[in-house]
């Protein structure tokens, strides 16, 4: 379980294999202190469980499964990925209930300015539209935002500067797909009204 958070960008250092299983390894600062073999580790909004250790070197194993269905299968060399340890007891909860496991991969329709911040307007299959709500909960690339608008298949959402400068969400440009991982209460509650 995560909060969507994020506590650090990591760097793409590898990214190998093919068909069933690929090997991600992302150089890190901070973050790595802390984690053990095992733990959960949410990687541009991707649940996936740390493998090697090698003092600021992660290294994940991802499944052919998972390498498809989210932007992991478009991360090159030397990029950027959002990273966030899994909750512990007693850690402060500053964003929503966040799994890790991505919904879709949607794409960025949309960036504009809005006063100080932006505002970014994001595109999903229609399947999904009744998951988002204005003033709900929604995670796109591992990061807890706040939906200012949603209609059809998207969502708009404002961005503050300090988000903007701590994520990957200020180097997205219109056309980039993002995984999006929609609010699980939201998901809950659809599941019991069917």
């Amino acid at each position: 379980m995560f909060t969507g958070i994020v506590k650090e960008l990591g760097k793409v250092r590898r990214i190998s294999g093919l068909g069933g299983m690929y090997k991600l390894s992302i150089e890190v600062k901070d973050v790595a202190d802390g984690l053990n073999i095992g733990d959960s580790v949410s990687v541009n909004g991707v649940c996936l469980t740390l493998t090697g250790k090698d003092k600021n070197l992660l290294d994940f194993d991802v499944m052919g499964e998972t390498f498809n269905r989210t932007n992991i299968c478009k991360l090159i060399h030397g990029e950027s990925v959002n990273l966030e340890g899994a909750l512990k007891a007693g850690d402060p909860f500053g964003g929503h209930f966040v799994t890790g496991h991505v919904d879709c991969v949607g794409k960025i329709r949309e960036i504009r300015r809005a006063g100080d911040g932006y505002s970014i307007e994001v595109t999903f299959p229609e399947k999904y539209k009744k998951l988002v709500v204005e003033k709900g909960s929604i995670t796109i690339d591992g990061i807890s935002l706040t939906v200012g608008a949603a209609g059809d298949n998207r969502a708009v959402v404002h961005i503050i500067p300090h988000t903007l400068k701590i994520t990957t969400l200020g180097s997205r440009r219109a056309g980039d797909g993002v995984n999006i991982e929609f609010d699980i209460i939201g998901k809950y509650v659809l599941g019991f009204t069917k």
